[in-house]
């Protein structure tokens, strides 16, 4: 190393931090007393405290529990480690940009320069990781970008300055966080120690979903109960397993560790209400002593409490924190056409959002959105139409079950027992199911169904008026279904009923009422496409990095699997391929937060020409839908796909919905 570069460094970091008051040797570390959090970085990590001060939660936290100190070696004139202050500086390059350009130093290139040699070239500078300290398994690992490049040497040689200047060295451990950084584990020195994801994840036993605080009653429901129970959104739900299903309660604690899509999430984001797993919890003895008690949960990002309070307290609570009410957008009953999808909305005088809203009041939210879809070029989704509202309308005011609904919904018994407002929304729906149906709607659909849809099998998917509004999705609340206008053991009136009774589900009336919304005001349109009774492989996915609010690592998140098991309810047991895929990183690496259970052990769910296929489609998506909802740092439309084909064929992708994520 150059005098002059020595001097430099020693200057920059006296005027930092001054000196240091580490060991004088590798296997002696002491805390360094005069670092603070104002410190840039320390060239030695001599004790917890030393790690805590320079210690933020990683950008990805897909393994929660996890706090990471970001690494830079500078290999510019010989081999100089910082461990980097990750609370001043975020990402790599800010640190490098600010401490390690210039002034006798090569310049550090703006940020697309640097992330294009610092991860990819062999040239490189600088060796990029970051330590992270997994609380669960009390494990110290050094980590690369899952789309870093290194070779074994840049690994071994920077893990091995950090053994040195570290006091957790003797017990480090490489993480390998890709696919692609994988192939480098077989090439390292046997002092190289090495643990995988799933070694990590065998020691977790407290995993966070959706963080936040609320009051409620603690309840102890089985998954198979969750049918029947009458939960209420007052309960805080402790649960044996992960649910296919859950009304809207105050919290959910799983025994089942759960999938960032999983229904019950999604529900818990919509909602807003706090989510977390933990092992044990169903015969959790401390659990166990607050059952039936008025309780406040609070889901940190490390750890979590549930603590008695009274109910006077709850209440308190619940007025002053319940969710603002959700109006929702008039209906617009002048559609009467069963319209092809690509003419729901109009884009001709307005902008996308505007043209989704008010589509949204004729065909509802899901269908809005398909619209837009289908008009993405380069994204395959079936060809589809659109029943209006009118029709749900129609239906409720010519058998009187509109009259009956307000009768209902008044009724006192209904409002504060549970469990009679289960019973009667059941009763209800029923009805509705063999209800007559207006004659010149049903000519009107089977004429549509032959001429354009003959000798298919269709699916009938629920679109309301109150669902993908501003600060509520509504998703999963209602029923699809499939009919056949030429088989008799699925008839198309059947499943339009049955799509139409669900807007009255004792889940989503629940929903609803947690929203403040009025019950009244909600109508039941339909998309109609071909069903995918078949599909090799099922999926859902986000445009964005769940695990990275930040929007300073982003991806897309890929929950998807083989058949057709469900990827957001999967039976007990059931895992399935979720990937974090760096679709915009140089080689397009894939982080496997887990592996489905359905297949062999080292397969994948999708192909590579799969996964680049879906990639190409999620990524016109976003661009697409970027002038609607791209106003914020973290944003993502939730999207669901198939792969499907006729036996000996290729599986070919079809995108079936694109909505907004938690908008």
């Amino acid at each position: 190393m150059s005098y002059q570069v020595q001097v430099l460094r020693y200057i920059l970091a006296a005027v930092l931090f001054g000196a240091f008051a580490c060991g004088s040797s590798a296997n002696e570390f002491a805390c360094d007393s005069q670092a603070s959090s104002e410190s840039a970085f320390l060239p030695t990590i001599g004790c917890e405290g030393d790690f805590a001060l320079m210690a933020s939660q990683p950008l990805n936290a897909s393994i929660p529990g996890a706090r990471s100190v970001k690494t830079v070696i500078d290999r510019v004139d010989g081999t100089v480690l910082y461990f980097q202050n990750s609370n001043l500086y975020q990402t790599h390059h800010a640190f490098a940009q600010t401490n390690l350009s210039g002034q006798g130093l090569p310049v550090v290139p703006m940020l697309a320069d640097f992330s294009l040699s610092e991860y990819s070239s062999a040239s490189r500078r600088f060796v990029l990781g970051a330590v992270t300290h997994y609380e669960g398994p009390d494990v110290y690992a050094y980590e690369i970008a899952p789309y870093d490049t290194a070779d074994a040497e840049m690994v071994a040689s920077a893990y091995q300055e950090i053994v040195e200047h570290s006091f957790f060295g003797k017990e480090l451990y490489f993480h390998p966080t890709s696919d692609s950084v994988e192939r480098v584990v077989d090439e390292l020195p046997d002092s190289v120690s090495v643990i995988t994801t799933e070694q990590l994840f065998d020691g977790i036993d407290y995993q966070v979903l959706n963080p936040g605080e609320s009051y409620g009653q603690l309840r102890f429901v089985t998954a198979a109960e969750v049918e029947t129970d009458a939960l209420t959104f007052r309960d805080i739900a402790v649960l044996d397993s992960v649910p296919n299903d859950i009304a809207v309660v105050m919290g959910i604690i799983t025994e089942g560790f759960q999938t960032p899509l999983s229904h019950v999430n999604v529900l818990s984001q919509n909602r807003g209400t706090p989510n977390m797993a933990l092992r044990g919890a169903y015969q959790d003895l401390e659990l166990r002593a607050l059952e039936g008690k008025w309780v406040r949960l609070t889901v940190g990002t490390f750890d979590y409490s549930v603590e008695e309070v009274t109910q006077q307290e709850a209440d308190a609570w619940w007025e002053a924190n319940k969710p603002d009410e959700v109006l929702v957008p008039g209906m617009d009953l002048s559609a009467t056409d069963l319209r092809d999808i690509e003419s729901v909305i109009d884009l001709s005088p307005e902008s996308l959002l505007l043209a989704v809203k008010t589509g949204t009041r004729a065909f509802g939210g899901k269908a809005a959105h398909y619209s837009a879809l289908a008009r993405i070029e380069g994204v395959p989704s079936p060809k589809a139409f659109a029943i209006p509202l009118f029709y749900y309308m129609q239906f409720m005011e010519e058998n009187g079950f509109d009259d009956r609904i307000e009768s209902m919904i008044a009724e006192a018994a209904f409002q504060n027992d549970p469990q009679e407002r289960r019973a009667q929304l059941e009763l209800l729906r029923d009805d509705m199911n063999v209800a007559p149906v207006n004659a010149d709607f049903e000519t009107l659909l089977l004429a549509k169904l032959a001429t354009d849809y003959p000798d298919t099998r269709m699916r009938f998917r629920s679109s309301t008026n109150a669902e993908d509004l501003d600060g509520f999705t509504g998703a999963g609340l209602y029923t699809s279904k499939s009919g056949d206008a030429n088989d008799v053991t699925a008839p198309v009136l059947d499943a339009v009923r049955d799509v139409w009774a669900s807007i009255w589900n004792y889940r989503a009336f629940e929903e609803r009422s947690f929203r403040s919304i009025d019950h009244t005001a909600v109508g039941m349109a339909m998309l109609v496409h071909r069903s995918f009774p078949d599909e090799k492989v099922n999926g859902v996915a986000l445009t964005n990095n769940p695990y990275d609010r930040s929007g300073l690592d982003p991806a897309f998140y890929i929950n998807v699997q083989f058949g057709e098991a469900s990827v957001v309810q999967p039976d007990p047991g059931v895992t399935t391929d979720q990937i974090i895929y760096y679709y915009d990183r140089p080689g397009q690496p894939s982080v496997f937060v887990a592996h489905s259970s359905l297949i062999p052990e080292g397969e994948q769910v999708l192909s590579a020409a799969q996964l680049r296929e879906l990639g190409d489609a999620l990524d016109a998506i976003r661009t697409y839908f970027t002038q609607a909802y791209g106003t914020t740092t973290w944003w993502a439309m939730d999207v669901e796909f198939k792969f499907d084909g006729a036996p000996g064929e290729e599986p070919s992708l079809f995108i079936k919905q694109a909505r907004p994520f938690g908008q």
